[in-house]
């Protein structure tokens, strides 16, 4: 199994750091630049994986299509290949067999695309035909399930015949995802409205613009946890905006707890620090930027603060139960991530977690599992500028940061394979 140890002599963070696009922007645009008429550039795409895996089926000419770990492209593709005609065979990964599909299969089944399971009922691979008939206009689906069943429908919706009604079903969860969604398709000129719980795509045609594709947010908050570590921080990372379409541009506010200033300039954010956590306890609800749960938890742990979480329910369901993955790998440096009762709550679907405990790397470097997760390993990386650590797996990272541990080696992290 391939390790890395990582380490670094000091506690400074100074550098500058050039983040790729964002996987997240760039999965929806290629979709769009796949239903669109017209022919538009994309500046900026993500180089992840994810992102080469969808760009790559898009073009196959092969009835077989394997997404991989990909989740937003198996997602996509779902409603995308449900909508066209032909048949063809969408899987994935043995993890991705593990990952329901269920919500999104039986939305589109229940509009009239036909689509069945091969394996286990609910669960990848899926064989998918033609339409049975013209695709129903309404639909309603559960809110609470991962914002990515729901913007796969949204961006095929003014390619069908009579558009889309999409009703959503109880409260919300990554609204920001959604919001994402519908101000790139708005880009590329398609119209919506959005009343009360119901969505309204009319039918009408993508219009083609060049596009440049925003950098990875979530990549950003790898770097707010070096910062949040380190005793002298000045951080400048390029690609991002203020005025972002993405949830996980959070993490500058939620930086702000940690003692940390971002200040905006054209396409790029610099942190440095003005000081140490403003408070002890730190409470957060991660219901619409789940996929940075992970760094804010190990930025929590590494610097002695206590934490109160909610909103982390959709995070069983991503490349492996990241939950479970933070309970175990924070236990190994004396960090404890616990469920609170059900009765601390009157809200009893509301699942609180206390995380609490002094991180300590003990005199040997912990082993940190990734479960195949490229967060749990970018999570944990910020942790060798406290002790060193060694990462299995290393590079799951390439799923979405193909160059995470080059440019953690700019900020001087050094690496050592073993």
């Amino acid at each position: 199994m391939a390790k890395v140890k990582v380490s670094k002599a000091d506690q400074t963070a100074i550098g500058k750091i050039k983040l790729g696009g964002s996987k997240s922007i760039s999965n929806r645009v290629l979709i769009i630049q796949t239903l669109c008429e017209g022919s538009f550039e994309i500046s900026n795409l993500s180089d992840s994986d994810d992102t080469n895996t969808l760009q790559s089926l898009l073009s196959s000419d092969s009835h077989e299509l394997d997404a991989h770990h990909a989740g937003t492209t198996f997602r996509f593709l779902t409603s995308f290949l449900a909508t066209r005609e032909g048949e063809n065979i969408l899987t994935g990964s043995e993890r991705m067999k593990e990952r329901p599909i269920k919500a999104l299969s039986e939305a589109l089944i229940k509009m009239g695309a036909d689509i069945s399971y091969i394996g286990n009922d609910g669960y990848p691979p899926l064989k998918i035909g033609s339409p049975t008939r013209t695709l129903d206009r309404k639909i309603a689906v559960s809110a609470n399930i991962s914002s990515q069943y729901l913007s796969s429908l949204l961006l095929v919706g003014p390619t069908l015949p009579d558009g889309l009604e999409l009703t959503l079903i109880g409260d919300l969860v990554s609204r920001p995802y959604l919001e994402m969604t519908l101000r790139i398709m708005e880009h590329f000129g398609v119209s919506h409205t959005w009343t009360g719980q119901t969505i309204t795509v009319a039918p009408q045609k993508y219009i083609a613009k060049d596009f440049f594709v925003e950098a990875d947010w979530s990549a950003a908050s790898y770097y707010y946890i070096i910062a949040a570590f380190a005793k002298e921080v000045d951080i400048t990372l390029t690609g991002l905006q203020e005025d972002s379409l993405q949830g996980d541009s959070a993490i500058a506010t939620i930086g702000n707890s940690f003692g940390l200033k971002t200040a905006y300039a054209d396409n790029s954010i610099r942190i440095t620090k003005s000081g140490n956590p403003v408070d002890e306890f730190f409470e957060y609800d991660f219901i619409n930027c789940p996929d940075i749960a992970q760094s804010v938890s190990t930025m929590a742990a590494g610097t002695g603060v206590s934490a109160l979480f909610t909103g982390l329910q959709t995070l069983r369901i991503k490349e492996t139960d990241r939950i479970a993955a933070l309970k175990t790998e924070l236990a190994k440096v004396h960090v404890w991530l616990s469920k609170l009762p059900a009765k601390f709550s009157k809200k009893t679907d509301v699942e609180y977690y206390m995380q609490e405990g002094n991180i300590d790397g003990d005199e040997m470097a912990p082993t940190f599992a990734t479960y195949k997760d490229h967060r749990m390993a970018m999570a944990f990386g910020p942790l060798a500028q406290l002790f060193p650590i060694e990462i299995e797996e290393h590079m799951v990272v390439t799923k979405s940061y193909p160059k995470y541990w080059e440019d953690l080696e700019r900020l001087g992290f050094v690496l050592e394979l073993v």
